[in-house]
């Protein structure tokens, strides 16, 4: 229909010959910590609160509240975290606590509706991916975060990657000649709990309220963000043209199978997902030149340089932590790596997803159960996303068995 395990191998590693470390850079700690409440403790929320043990311990940051509507028991709580007051009411929670970050990790709905109520106490945001579920919702966030004055950080943490600049500027200096595109491959496993997980996961809608659940939007937002950010096109104008081809091999409303091509004027954008893999592995951005390619595994701040004349060569980058970079921005006025105006164009793709018809099922014989019983694969599905990734073509155009075949206009 036209409209991120154990790290895996790609063909490009195996020439490898030349590894370079860069350091992570350290932050000065600051002298009064920042009061923070966050707002969505469990699933994936449990990260946040290790992250905030952590700059807590280097005393960026201190727990003020937890927002919950089920409080957590105190083995929940992370040692060293104290006693954070606890409250299902975000804004009674940030007048009782004076907390001056909102971290909100919640179900995707509620995203719009808890930062403008941080916003309008003057308590700036870090609020999880995707932003919102529409692009109406993203601008209502937007003007009002710009209204009330206050900073917002998107948590796409690969765009905090060292790598990112490092790629740009390898761009910059044509490294790898003239860029023709950039292709984005994941293919990741999740079982059927994984849609039990909470109510809204895997929903496109729920009671009416737009939900988007899905593989491109959610689980593997960051491999579209990122390859958006390579090229230099994060912004909503940026994106001329968007073909979406949405599947689901579960039982689900929202896609686990799916691809996208993004028009720009610096190229085409190509991005294949999956969480049907039959060998799951690292998902990858893949930069293409004339006369080289630069391949960025973003979970691992890892990258390979391709360019004819030379040998291959892979560099590892550190990392600036997104709450981390928050808290400078407040303290000593660095720039704010993921502003709201930064995923305009991944905004964008979600709005396709989610005004594109709704995901087709695969055909029963184009999947099946893995022995366990509890998640269903796409046989041939990884190649299929890694040749998304390297041709800039779509599965109908690349063959795909269970995809009306069209031709190919990419390549």
């Amino acid at each position: 229909m036209t409209t991120e395990t154990t790290a895996g191998t790609t063909p490009e590693t195996t020439a490898v010959t030349t590894t370079e470390t860069i350091a992570v850079t350290t932050t000065e700690t600051t002298t009064t910590p920042v009061p923070l409440v966050l707002a969505g403790a469990r699933g994936h929320g449990r990260w946040h609160l290790d992250n905030i043990r952590r700059l807590q311990r280097a005393g960026r940051v201190r727990l003020a509240g937890i927002c919950e509507l089920t409080p957590l028991a105190d083995e929940e709580i992370p040692d060293g975290l104290g006693t954070p007051a606890q409250s299902p009411d975000l804004g009674a929670l940030l007048d009782r606590t004076g907390a001056r970050i909102a971290v909100l990790c919640t179900p995707i709905p509620t995203h719009t509706d808890l930062a403008l109520t941080a916003a309008r106490r003057g308590v700036h945001v870090l609020l999880e991916k995707p932003p919102t579920p529409s692009y109406a919702e993203f601008r209502r966030l937007a003007d009002g975060i710009d209204e009330a004055g206050v900073a917002c950080q998107i948590g796409f943490q690969s765009l905090g990657s060292h790598a990112v600049p490092a790629i740009r500027e390898l761009i910059a200096d044509g490294a790898i000649g003239e860029v023709s595109g950039v292709g984005g491959a994941g293919a990741w496993a999740r079982d059927e709990a994984y849609y039990r997980r909470a109510p809204w996961a895997g929903r496109r809608r729920m009671n009416g309220t737009d939900v988007v659940d899905g593989v491109l939007t959610n689980p593997l937002a960051h491999t579209t963000a990122t390859a958006l950010a390579l090229l230099g096109t994060t912004r909503a104008d940026d994106v001329t043209g968007i073909e979406t081809e949405l599947w689901r091999a579960n039982a689900i409303e929202s896609d686990d199978t799916s691809c996208v091509r993004m028009t720009t004027p610096r190229g085409p954008v190509a991005v294949a997902a999956t969480l049907c893999a039959e060998h799951p592995g690292e998902p990858y951005v893949l930069v293409h030149g004339r006369s080289g390619r630069i391949t960025f595994w973003y979970k691992q701040d890892r990258v390979l340089l391709q360019r004819a004349g030379h040998g291959p060569q892979e560099f590892t980058y550190g990392r600036t932590d997104l709450l981390d970079n928050l808290v400078d921005h407040l303290t000593a006025g660095a720039e704010l790596l993921v502003p709201p105006a930064a995923t305009g164009a991944f905004m964008r793709l979600v709005e396709a997803v989610r005004t594109a018809p709704d995901p087709r099922p695969l055909p029963d014989g184009a999947w099946r159960t893995d022995p366990d019983g509890d998640r269903r694969i796409v046989p041939g599905v990884d190649a299929l996303v890694a040749a998304v990734a390297d041709t800039l073509s779509l599965y109908s155009e690349l063959g795909a068995p269970w995809a009306p075949r069209k031709e190919a206009s990419l390549g």
